[in-house]
């Protein structure tokens, strides 16, 4: 929890004028039974009406005093804690969007969701029963022991004796509650995550009638849900109770020994009043720290929640300081020169040569490696098709480009500079990336065209749409450019999808467009147009095209055929042909003898 509380320094101010009005509130709460027992002792008991009235509205000036800033301290804990629910939910969602895609995979999706949301809430709960609690009890406690010692020194041994009792339920019930809120935590993570799969998959489930099945999924993670948070709540729940039994026997105790203490002439009536409300602050003050006790097990374990998050590793920070070696980097000789001038963050222009030098990528846990050994070249103004059969290594040849992940060995070159030491933000702004699943975010088209250029003027936006084919079904749209996408695109086809998605990339007029089996929803005739318009509109990018279908791979000038992670065959249609036997075997399973001819 400790590290959460740097994220107050900005309300720094603030804080400090919450404790000076807590502190203020708290003289005014203990002056007012000093006031009190001067009216029962010397008013009521002398019949001095004067000094009842002067000291009544002596004491309603107290209250009015602490009740305003009671308020005042309500509206800014309430103002601090809400600013920095919202500052710490910025760190944590900016962080988690930098993680690198195995962090991503580790953590999960419905986890970083609660994390961002859930377990901040329980954080900021806290901070916000800190301001008005935490600081006010010591406080009070304090003021409380004195004044009754003050008061009755004999009496206020009870109390000595009571406090151990409190502080121990307190530390045995959080004891027993933190690991049952670890749980209950990771149990709302299990929860969200069959919601957000039901919600997402609900064509699925239809299609199949596994209605059933899901309610049934959800029922029982929900009724595990309820019964941790019951188990839980039932161990909180003795804590108050337990708290309120032992201050009723202390007051018991007080007044019997107190009524004594006035028959002996040690002590008067309004001392003893006086004398059991500042116990009453000594234990409320005892109570109100119980209360974060309550909270405090839950917030722990919420806090190391988004603490792992934090400590997961960053998605790559991007160029190195020169002269960094790589494990795998060969001597210095083997490098192509750079162009001169051409490595400063933004100012990188590059030409979109890519090269592949003997590129081996394992994906965490995984007991093969998913590419080995592999190296081509692709060069400007060239389409390079990428072939194979289902988990060949495809997706995961094209995703290494962009530098998702980082190579266990070998080097991916672009104008022959590593691309571990560009910077990643100036790497990916050369690069249009169109994926082998179409995402669309909730918008109009022309907000989703402009996702890959954010200053696209509408003609550009125009260009991107003709050239992915687009421009028909979107000018018969309702509105045009200014139609609106639901989430995920599910108001459009899955062919009009991924059209939108490849005027995304086209905006940016990237010099590496990498289109990961992009073609697959579109009609031959589609497919065949959209390439003849990318030879014709982007024929200085370098272009890399994952595909099944050979029609969409055939008049590439280059096609790199992978098996099982490893280049199998790199060369046109016709001299594969000849040369590869799993290329032919693709081939002769798509093609007839006349097509191939």
């Amino acid at each position: 929890m400790r590290r959460f509380y740097q994220y107050l320094k900005p309300f720094a101010p603030m804080v400090i004028l919450v404790m000076v009005l807590v502190l203020l509130q708290s003289l005014a709460e203990l002056a007012l039974p000093n006031l009190m027992a001067d009216i029962v002792d010397k008013g009521i008991v002398r019949g001095d009406t004067e000094l009842i009235w002067r000291t009544g509205g002596r004491m309603l000036l107290v209250a009015f005093g602490g009740t305003i800033c009671a308020i005042l301290v309500g509206y800014l804990s309430a103002k601090v804690s809400s600013a920095y629910g919202r500052n710490l939910r910025t760190t944590v969602f900016s962080h988690a969007t930098s993680l690198s895609l195995h962090e991503f995979d580790k953590v999960g999706t419905a986890s970083l969701i609660t994390r961002t949301t859930n377990d901040i809430t329980q954080v900021q709960m806290v901070v916000l029963m800190t301001l008005r609690i935490v600081m006010s009890a010591p406080m009070m406690f304090i003021g409380g022991v004195i004044m009754v010692f003050s008061k009755e020194p004999r009496l206020s041994l009870l109390l000595i004796a009571v406090l151990p009792v409190v502080a121990v339920m307190v530390l045995v019930v959080s004891k027993k509650g933190l690991p049952l809120f670890k749980a209950l935590q990771k149990k709302l993570d299990r929860l969200n995550l069959v919601l957000r799969e039901s919600l997402t998959g609900v064509r699925v489930i239809r299609a199949f009638d596994r209605i059933g099945y899901e309610t049934q999924r959800f029922d029982e993670a929900n009724k595990d849900l309820t019964q941790t948070a019951v188990r839980v709540h039932r161990i909180m729940a003795v804590l108050m109770p337990l708290m309120t039994l032992t201050i009723n026997f202390m007051t018991i105790g007080i007044i019997w020994i107190g009524s004594r203490r006035i028959d002996a002439g040690y002590l008067e009536v309004g001392g003893l009043m006086a004398f059991i409300q500042y116990a009453m602050h000594i234990l409320m003050s005892l109570i109100m720290v119980s209360m974060i006790f309550v909270m405090l097990p839950r917030a722990s374990a919420s806090a190391s929640r988004i603490n792992e998050v934090l400590d997961c590793t960053l998605e790559f920070a991007g160029a190195v300081a020169v002269g960094r070696v790589h494990a795998t980097q060969p001597a210095a000789g083997d490098f192509p020169t750079m162009p001169s001038g051409s490595m400063q963050g933004d100012e990188l222009e590059i030409q979109g040569t890519v090269e592949f030098r003997d590129v081996t990528f394992s994906y965490p846990g995984a007991e093969q490696p998913a590419l080995s050994n592999v190296s081509f070249l692709a060069r400007p103004g060239d389409v390079t098709a990428i072939i194979g059969g289902t988990g060949s290594g495809k997706s995961t040849l094209v995703n290494l480009i962009p530098r998702y992940y980082d190579v266990d060995s070998g080097r991916i070159l672009i104008d022959g500079m590593d691309i571990r030491d560009m910077p990643h933000e100036t790497l990916r702004k050369h690069i249009g990336l169109v994926p082998q699943q179409a995402v669309l975010f909730s918008g109009t088209v022309a907000d989703n065209i402009r996702y890959g250029k954010e200053d696209a003027t509408d003609d550009e936006v125009q260009w991107a749409a003709e050239i992915a084919q687009a421009i028909g079904f979107v000018n018969q749209m309702p509105d045009g450019f200014d139609s609106y996408i639901a989430r995920g695109g599910t108001n459009v086809s899955g062919g009009q999808k991924q059209r939108l998605c490849i005027a995304r990339a086209l905006v940016r007029r990237p010099k590496i467009c990498i289109f990961d089996d992009s073609f697959s929803a579109l009609d031959f005739r589609t497919d065949a147009r959209l390439r003849a318009a990318l030879r014709r509109e982007a024929k200085d990018a370098t272009m890399f095209i994952v595909a099944q279908r050979v029609s969409t791979v055939m008049d590439a000038d280059k096609i790199i055929v992978l098996d099982n992670g490893k280049v199998v065959g790199d060369g046109t249609h016709s001299e594969l042909l000849d040369t590869c036997a799993v290329y032919r075997e693709i081939v002769y399973s798509q093609l007839s003898e006349e097509e191939i001819a």
